[in-house]
């Protein structure tokens, strides 16, 4: 999908795939991001933001039942195009901020 560079929200969901491994299910990613967060997350934007990176061929979905649940849920695996989307967001903005100091830590001028 070219090189595409992922907005703040697909990034934090994608790393949180990454943070518990192939075979997350989207419970335990909405639990991850609520966990780690500083900003309020909704399950539903978390559920719609797989879906969008699906489309992109970011993550791939199966659909499996968790021990003890009788339910099928979908289980969310990151893909090469997804850890390429990663590495190019975070070197773009290491490059931005290379240099740059905000807040208390900027000499004043």
């Amino acid at each position: 999908m070219g090189k595409q560079i992922l907005g703040e929200f697909e990034q934090i969901v994608l790393l949180s795939v990454v943070r518990l491994g192939d075979g997350a299910f989207g419970r335990a990613i909405y639990e991850e991001l609520a966990r780690l967060s500083i900003t309020q997350v909704t399950i539903t934007a978390v559920y719609v933001t797989l879906s969008r990176l699906e489309k992109k061929d970011f993550v791939t979905v199966q659909l499996a039942t968790p021990a003890g649940s009788g339910r099928e849920q979908k289980l969310f695996a990151i893909e090469p195009g997804g850890v390429a989307a990663l590495q190019r967001s975070r070197e773009q903005l290491a490059r931005f901020w290379a240099g740059v100091e905000v807040g208390e830590d900027r000499p004043s001028q």
